[in-house]
């Protein structure tokens, strides 16, 4: 985990280079006041104002220089409006010109710092690059929500040798130890009476890789119950039927929804959020064996439903399905799950944007308010009940999979099946990847849909 310390820190008078923040409707007349030096710098730049565009101003003496950054709005600065500018500058102190309050623009410039480096020789490395702040107050939260993203990189971009369900099972007992919570593991052959689907997933990868499910349990018992789930497939070979060469190379990533979940737990226990918290990971690696679940077979589920397996492949909702099923029985009044579940969600809407399901409008709502405000968009998908006859099965309950149609729905509509009592519920369809860079977001691993959703808990829960 990168080291965030001291990359913000309260604006005291230090020593530091200035920022000046302009964007396409201000600069014409910021430039205007300049002088003709100025100037020429600026146009030798090629700079326009435009957002993440920046130029470096020379001052009168040798070591005097400032920078001129684009933003989208100097009134209000976004999450990675200075992304590009805190990954581009040397190491040393910066502020923003004129005291312009910083606001969001903090994660960015926090998270302009993350790389991951854990299998690279340590060369050529840039040194922090602090960010002097005139709202110090915010530096605590935009730390949380800064490291709580890196947590789901550095996860999701390990690969499954080194992040099976027993690296996993490392993380929550961190967890546990640092918030001082409740935690219980069920593995292996265990798991087959009361977890029959997560044990049927996972039962074909080696010891090392045993099924298991991680159950966290923390805050005060007279406090609002919220549980969440993520999908662990640390590695998901699609079982039998078994993906492609193309479609296997990323599926270090599909314990996406696990990272989330651990890595929003953190933030509610480190906050000190006023709920009963109740996380769920079942951690699995679907791996081919002779012992491994056949398509055509019917499991049972902790519910009582039976399911025939029409694809192998689709192993994710399954081991949901028992989670949501345990979440449920503690009678929570928000259920709130993360997964990396279809392919279907991504040809909807594309990489960067989490398909979101939820059975109560006001919640669905929220959320995506939420996302809008910290600027980690989710977009409402329907939990179109009449697409649930693509998931019937001749000789079960219910089948896992029902075809090209609709697919992530289909998918929601099956968790909604083991989604039982009067709790909220949502459900998070995300990548957890991004194929190419961005300022402040690395290629790989990453969190989408995890601010969103820290933002209305807070809203909902804060004190």
């Amino acid at each position: 985990m990168i080291d965030f310390t001291d990359i913000l820190k309260a604006d005291k008078g230090q020593d530091a280079r200035d920022i000046h923040v302009v964007d396409s409707n201000s600069f014409k007349d910021w430039l205007k006041d300049q002088s003709g030096r100025v100037r020429a710098m600026v146009e030798a730049q090629k700079f326009t104002g435009k957002a993440h565009e920046f130029a470096i101003l020379s001052g009168d003496k040798v070591d005097e220089w400032s920078v001129l950054a684009g933003v989208s709005s100097e009134k209000a600065l976004k999450s990675w409006c200075l992304a590009k500018v805190a990954e581009n500058l040397p190491e040393g102190a910066y502020r923003l010109f004129e005291d312009v309050d910083a606001g969001d623009a903090m994660l960015g410039w926090l998270l302009a710092h993350y790389s991951f480096d854990r299998y690279k020789k340590s060369e050529n490395q840039t040194g922090k690059r602090q960010l002097l702040v005139s709202s110090p107050s915010r530096i605590d939260a935009m730390l949380i929500e800064a490291e709580a993203t890196a947590l789901v990189r550095d996860l999701v971009n390990t690969p499954a040798e080194d992040m099976g369900p027993d690296q996993l099972e490392k993380t929550a007992k961190r967890l546990s130890k640092d918030y001082k919570a409740e935690l219980s593991i069920i593995r292996g052959d265990d798991l087959e009476q009361g977890y029959p689907m997560i044990h049927a997933v996972g039962r074909a990868a080696k010891r090392e890789h045993a099924p298991r499910l991680l159950e966290l349990e923390w805050g005060n018992k007279r406090h609002p119950r919220v549980a969440i789930v993520g999908k662990g497939v640390c590695f998901d070979s699609g079982g039998l039927d078994i993906k492609s060469a193309v479609g296997m190379r990323l599926m270090k990533k599909d314990m996406g929804g696990a990272a989330h979940t651990l890595a929003l737990a953190e933030i509610i226990m480190r906050a000190n959020l006023p709920v009963r918290l109740h996380m769920l990971v079942p951690a699995v690696e679907n791996a081919i064996a002779g012992n491994a679940f056949r398509p055509g077979d019917v499991i049972k589920s902790r519910v009582g439903h039976s399911v025939e397996i029409g694809n192998t492949d689709a192993e994710g909702r399954l081991v949901l399905g028992d989670a949501l099923t345990k979440a449920c029985e503690a009678e929570p009044e928000l259920i709130i799950d993360f997964a990396t579940l279809t392919g279907a969600a991504r040809v909807a809407l594309g990489p960067d944007l989490p398909a979101m399901f939820a059975n109560n409008d006001d919640l669905a709502n929220g959320l995506l308010e939420g996302g809008k405000a910290v600027h980690d968009t989710v977009w409402q998908m329907p939990l179109w009940d009449t697409y649930a006859e693509y998931l019937s099965s001749d000789i079960a309950d219910i089948g896992n999979s029902g075809g090209g149609f609709g697919g992530s729905i289909q998918a929601a509509l099956f968790l909604k099946k083991f989604v039982t009592g009067d709790a909220e519920w949502v459900h998070f369809d995300t990548f957890a990847w991004r194929p190419t860079a961005r300022p402040g977001q690395t290629k790989g691993g990453e969190a989408l849909g995890l601010r969103a959703s820290w933002a209305y808990l807070q809203k909902r829960y804060g004190k």
